[in-house]
């Protein structure tokens, strides 16, 4: 399964949930915000989303600073 993920495409064995991909690259999820095929996806479903083939995910990270 190739998902594109912030614009770089990577394959994956097994299906896995956005939960399980932030879990998996140790991303915090109260420091993002995930948007998947364009749509917003809001942290309490991020357990019950799953990735599949051709999904494009964008990860954005929260910066502090001024």
């Amino acid at each position: 399964m190739v998902i594109t993920i912030n614009g770089q495409e990577l394959d994956f064995d097994k299906e896995l949930s956005i939960q399980d991909f932030l879990d998996k690259k140790n991303i915090k999820t109260n420091s993002v915000v995930v948007e998947l095929n364009q749509n917003i996806i809001y942290s309490d479903k991020y357990s019950t989303t799953w990735l599949t083939h051709k999904d494009k995910l964008e990860i954005l990270r929260f910066v502090g600073g001024g």
